[in-house]
């Protein structure tokens, strides 16, 4: 159940709260790409290129979110998300062709400490941010506040995964681990973007 404040006054401060978690979001996924972009490069991730991706996504995810915070209107936001369920699956398809060449050629990431460390700031901060999305959208009774913790809670989920397998593959040798790494997040990307097509069809 979720519940709505009785107060004007504290509605208005939850909705600036959740605009102010989604800039943060939105300015963190920003620096991400760069930095992720740059360490996929060095270090020939396929793990790493695809979250790079993945922040892009979100990137769009959190500006739907300000848009229907601020009140700039349904349709706007419906064009949004279509554009984004489109984005996950290129997203998906690319990932796949790479994860699968990656594997049969037996292609060696190069573990580097810059993409370990970053993988893991990011997975603290999105479970942080998730966890208090989802409390803000439950008192706002806010539906996409809500959905776009989930996504930001896999997003964590995604960093813990591509941080797994650089650590297999840097301790253990295990060079498999980057590019199975990457077919999590194709599994991710496909999901998200058959629930976000299903719910527009099913919708008024």
């Amino acid at each position: 159940m979720t519940s709505v404040p009785a107060n004007g006054l504290a509605r208005r401060r939850l909705i600036r709260f959740g605009i102010c978690l989604e800039a943060i979001t939105l300015g963190w996924n920003v620096v991400g790409v760069v930095v992720l972009a740059v360490l996929a490069y060095t270090s020939a991730s396929v793990a790493l290129l695809g979250f790079g991706l993945d922040s892009l996504i979100e990137i769009g995810a959190s500006t739907v979110v300000i848009w229907e915070l601020t009140g700039t209107g349904e349709r706007r936001q419906r064009l949004a998300l279509r554009l984004i369920g489109v984005a996950f699956a290129l997203l998906a398809a690319y990932l796949l062709v790479q994860a699968v060449v990656a594997l049969i050629a037996g292609h060696r990431a190069e573990p580097t400490p810059g993409g370990a460390g970053w993988t893991a700031a990011t997975a603290l901060v999105m479970f942080a941010l998730a966890f208090a999305k989802a409390r803000t959208g439950r008192r706002l009774g806010n539906p996409v506040l809500i959905t776009e913790g989930r996504v930001t809670l896999v997003d964590g989920i995604l960093a813990t995964a591509v941080l797994a397998g650089i650590a297999l593959d840097g301790l253990l040798g295990w060079w498999w681990a980057d590019p199975l790494a990457g077919l999590v997040i194709v599994a991710y990307a496909v999901r998200e973007a058959v629930q976000i097509f299903r719910g527009e069809n099913e919708g008024p």
